[in-house]
């Protein structure tokens, strides 16, 4: 087995801007892995924020990259969680599949939906272009607006709501609010119909979560990666974020969904930005989720060949030529 890793780069359409920073393009990890007849690939998204960069990520495929017999339900044990055993794992998925003529979710025991709705991103900015972008997304059936805990919060949902009436509303502070912040924007938030609030205390302070009152879900995403993470989670959310780029690959992800569930937690499905070759294998999870936010190609001025087509925030299943 040959095993490859290298960066690639791609332009977003426009600047994608959270509470952290902004970015222009995605810088992905692209792993292929073969043997004498076909060849898998799959991609990884290091994340600063997780203190990993693409250099790091390719050292640490190539560390493991001549281990004999090297296997998915052994990587855990030779990489730890994040982009760059995602990339591997998901590349030994897409071979996996490729060698017996089956598609991912056949080898994963996974009754898939032919087409689920995602939300699409609305960048953080002021609350006039924050409309602007959403009325230019108004076909779109789900919104996933960015916030930063300042006091523009309430006045960026309110400007959404009032051009796209009838669009369903998740926000995602990123780790950015206040405790104050929260009980004073939470009711407001509620009246305007949003449905989710996505990671809004820095994970190494979302106890507080346990003391407040928590009328809309509140989702882990930071402070969600792999099923260890589960047991402390209990209390304080209702719904947590699963992110392949996180688990560290598709066979983690399964796991976690499955533990979750078996824990009442609701499922959000989620992704970095990133091309349809990262959507593709997040794409399994999101038969069952309540909500799904696989938007990350959406985003791209170019895509990969065969990537998932833009259908109204709808996606289909990632063609055989791309992934699975």
């Amino acid at each position: 087995m040959k095993i490859e890793a290298g960066e690639e780069i791609f332009p977003l359409n426009h600047p994608f801007r959270i509470s952290r920073g902004s970015r222009t393009e995605a810088s992905v990890i692209t792993v292929s892995v073969r043997d004498e007849q076909d060849t898998g690939r799959g991609e990884g998204v290091p994340i600063a924020r997780y203190k990993q960069s693409v250099d790091s990520g390719l050292d640490q495929i190539s560390a493991i990259a001549n281990a004999v017999g090297l296997r998915r339900d052994k990587l855990a044990e030779l990489m730890p969680a994040g982009a760059a055993r995602n990339a591997l794992d998901c590349a030994l998925w897409d071979l996996q599949a490729k060698q017996s003529g089956k598609r991912a979710w056949e080898l994963a025991g996974i009754q898939i939906v032919e087409e689920v709705e995602t939300s699409f991103t609305i960048s953080l900015d002021t609350p006039a272009k924050m409309a602007e972008a959403a009325a230019a997304a108004v076909a779109l059936p789900i919104l996933k607006l960015k916030l930063c805990g300042d006091d523009n919060d309430l006045a960026r949902v309110g400007a959404v709501r009032a051009v796209t009436p009838d669009a369903r509303l998740l926000i995602d502070a990123n780790e950015s609010w206040s405790p104050r912040h929260y009980r004073k924007t939470v009711p407001a938030l509620k009246e305007l119909g949003v449905e989710l609030i996505e990671q809004p205390f820095p994970a190494s302070a979302d106890d507080v979560l346990e003391t407040l009152d928590r009328p809309i879900p509140v989702c882990a995403d930071e402070s969600c990666h792999t099923t260890d993470d589960l047991p402390r989670l209990k209390n304080r959310y209702e719904a947590i974020n699963i992110k392949l780029d996180k688990t560290g690959g598709l066979t983690e992800a399964l796991q976690l969904y499955q533990r979750a569930r078996e824990n009442n937690f609701k499922i959000l499905v989620g992704c970095m930005v990133c091309t349809s070759l990262s959507i593709a294998p997040a794409r399994l999870l999101a038969s069952n989720a309540e909500w799904v936010d696989l938007d990350g190609s959406l985003l791209l001025a170019r895509d990969r060949d065969h990537g998932f087509p833009d259908r109204n925030g709808k996606l289909g299943l990632p063609a055989a030529e791309l992934w699975g």
